[in-house]
């Protein structure tokens, strides 16, 4: 701490005091998170699921969330505020004005994945600056903005209690009297209850429904350390009616045979922090947990009450804090930014398109999050949908480099608007283009194609692939196999898997057993799966699943062919379709669908397609045609095609100067493999058996 951190980042008027706080929880979490995420892949443990999910947000990031929601919600009352010169991370776009009463007291700002506090201790400065342009004094301010208008949730008891000192102490920062007296505050660490005696309910004076609903809250709080903020209540409880009858216990003062002051704290506790749950906010803004590998109970949960957004822990926090947010009020979140993109968090898309407002985002370049080992996004959404509404976006994909490197082009744009990265756009152009990626870059007349017909319409598309469950034993390259037993009438045939990036032509190396032994081997065993024999030896269009953003398609003379090299089989117009697949429009359209390495048949089949007049199709064709024999010769000039004879630059060379012409290799079957053998310098023709 002495040697390798600047100074700076200790001193609170140089906003270090956040900083050093959650950076230094984070390293002295890195031991245990490794530990936990890296164990088989399994799912994580309840009491393993905030060591895998802590991560510290970026200062900046805060900034941008807290400016764009809570600053923005204040301006939409107070347009000529003086305060909008302090949100330095504004992103720029209109303001619409409200009209309605605006009383500060009652705003209420929420984190509930709070963390070591960074995003409420921001939100608190701001609110300082908002009483004081109301006309309260800081240290009335302090005390409101504690009482009122801050809230925070957390399951790490360790990360819960550097929040409330990171808090406490910004607090003095403005009220050096504040520790001096007893605090309200509203944070609280999610603790997983134990029956709570019956006793404790017989001693309760309150209805039997209150009764009840003391008892379902309980039993929901058995799971909190599981659950934390995603807990689900049936029904809206009447919060002053459930105190009423908690604090119809005694207070002991005495020996407590039933625990009677235990169970009283316990409960208080628990519709503390249900009550929370159960309020609407203003605002409610955090860097959810990332979590897709969720141990039994939490996935039955998730899947029972947040089934459509069930394909991370995150999703599930976009939704229900967006649903904790009152109307015309403001979500912020930092999170993977695969939501925007994937088909598992389609469900999410539709519904924030469907009846949310999509207020601005930021997609950073896709390794800039060190800390966390998939790419990110943060963004705004409004409790309100309207159509005419235009968000504003910033793509960063192309800014190589770390999270300042990310804030400095961040700052460029808010400075200037012009900004080649900077967009603005209606997500009504989302809905057009199949699965609804959040693509804002794209043009409105790229996105009108999409009404048109795609590929899945006009071609007969396959998404079935082999699996042979044990390639080393089922998989040979070409050169170790007897050509006259690959085929049709062969034991073995050609098989696509993949390879790297080519176009046209090429990547023909593998052979996969077809002999009777092995297709009773993919018929029975349980991980093996047999490609549709309509599908064999069908020329199509292969290409490599893994793209890393240049997605290639090639010629396919026929056989089989696995998930890493599927093949586009029964395909019409074959030369009109590969060149289309290779061309500048599909390598442009890809991103928009699908931004991971992972190109799928579906992103294919969501291909809009124009076929062309019979003139331009025949000249189409015909370039193709001559694109592939050039791929071709190309591809057979590598001594590892399976069209290899000799290298193309040896027709060149003057015939004084070949060398002598030598004898070629003879290839025995041998061990089930095809090789050429030679003794002594001879050459032995024949068949050797598998004892020689």
């Amino acid at each position: 701490m002495v040697d390798d951190i600047k100074e700076d980042d200790f001193d609170v008027d140089e906003g270090g005091q956040v900083e050093i706080i959650g950076w230094l929880y984070q390293y002295y979490n890195i031991e245990p998170h490794d530990k936990v995420v890296n164990i088989n892949g399994g799912p994580i443990k309840t009491n393993d699921i905030p060591a895998a999910t802590q991560l510290f947000t970026t200062d900046w990031v805060v900034r941008y969330m807290v400016d764009n929601s809570l600053g923005r919600l204040y301006l939409e009352y107070f347009p000529d505020s003086p305060i909008k010169e302090k949100l330095f991370y504004l992103l720029p776009g209109p303001i619409e004005e409200r009209t309605d009463s605006f009383d500060l007291s009652k705003l209420k700002v929420l984190d509930d994945a709070m963390g070591s506090g960074h995003i409420l201790v921001y939100a608190f400065d701001l609110l300082i600056r908002m009483y004081e342009e109301q006309g309260y004094g800081k240290r009335d301010a302090t005390d409101a903005i504690l009482a009122h208008n801050l809230y925070g949730l957390e399951i790490d008891k360790r990360a819960y209690q550097l929040a409330y000192f990171a808090l406490m102490m910004k607090a003095r920062q403005y009220n050096r009297r504040i520790l001096s007296k007893p605090i309200r505050h509203n944070l609280h660490v999610f603790e997983s209850t134990v029956d709570v005696p019956n006793e404790v309910f017989e001693k309760i004076n309150a209805s039997k429904d209150t009764i009840d609903d003391l008892h379902t809250l309980v039993s929901i709080f058995r799971q909190a350390k599981l659950l934390g903020s995603i807990m689900h209540f049936e029904k809206k409880f009447d919060f002053d009616a459930l105190f009423c009858a908690v604090n119809s216990l005694p207070d002991s003062t005495q020996l407590d045979l039933f625990g009677l002051q235990a169970a009283k704290n316990t409960l208080q506790s628990i519709l503390r922090i249900a009550q929370v749950l159960q309020t609407h906010f203003d605002v409610v803004a955090t860097n959810p947990p990332y979590l897709n590998r969720m141990n039994g109970d939490l996935k039955k949960y998730v899947k029972k009450y947040y089934k459509a957004y069930s394909g991370d822990l995150f999703s599930v926090f976009i939704w229900k804090n967006i649903e904790m947010t009152k109307q015309d009020g403001y979500s912020a979140y930092m999170t993977p930014f695969v939501w925007m993109f994937i088909k598992t968090y389609e469900g999410l898309r539709k519904s924030i398109l469907d009846s949310k407002q999509i207020s601005s985002l930021i997609q950073m370049e896709y390794s800039a999050f060190e800390e966390a080992t998939v790419p990110i996004n943060t963004f705004v959404l409004k409790n309100d949908m309207n159509a005419d509404a235009t968000g504003t976006y910033l793509k960063l994909s192309d800014f190589k480099g770390g999270m300042e490197v990310q804030k400095k082009y961040v700052l460029t744009a808010i400075a200037d608007p012009s900004v080649g990265y900077l967009y603005r756009t209606k997500q009504t152009n989302f809905e057009k283009v199949p699965g609804s990626p959040i693509a804002y870059w794209v043009p409105h007349k790229f996105t009108e194609l999409f009404t048109d017909r795609k590929v899945d319409g006009e071609y007969d598309l396959t998404g079935s692939q082999h699996i042979t469950a044990d390639n080393k034993k089922f998989l040979r390259y070409f050169w170790e196999i007897n050509s006259e037993k690959i085929g049709k009438k062969g034991k073995w045939a050609r098989y696509s898997k993949g390879g790297p990036f080519r176009k046209y032509y090429g990547n023909n190396h593998y052979v996969v057993d077809i002999s009777l032994p092995a297709l009773k081997f993919y018929s029975s065993n349980s991980t093996s799966n047999l490609l549709d024999k309509k599908y064999w030896f069908k020329q199509g269009i292969a290409y490599t699943d893994i793209t890393s953003g240049k997605p290639s398609f090639r010629f396919f003379v026929g056989g089989l062919f696995d998930k890493s090299g599927p093949v586009l089989c029964n395909v019409k117009e074959l030369n009109y379709l590969l060149g289309l697949l290779n061309s500048k429009v599909f390598s442009y359209y890809l991103p928009i669908v699908n931004p991971t390495i992972h190109m799928q048949v579906k992103d294919i089949k969501n291909f809009p397609i124009i076929h062309q007049e019979n003139g331009k199709l025949a000249k189409v064709k015909s370039v193709v045609q001559q694109t592939i024999e050039i791929a071709k010769s190309d591809y057979s000039d590598d001594e590892s095609s399976n069209e290899f004879e000799n290298f193309t630059i040896l027709t060149h060379i003057a015939e004084h100067q070949k060398s002598p012409t030598t004898k070629l290799l003879i290839f025995f079957d041998f061990c089930d493999k095809y090789v050429p053998i030679q003794f002594r310098g001879l050459i032995f023709y024949g068949k050797l058996s598998k004892k020689r």
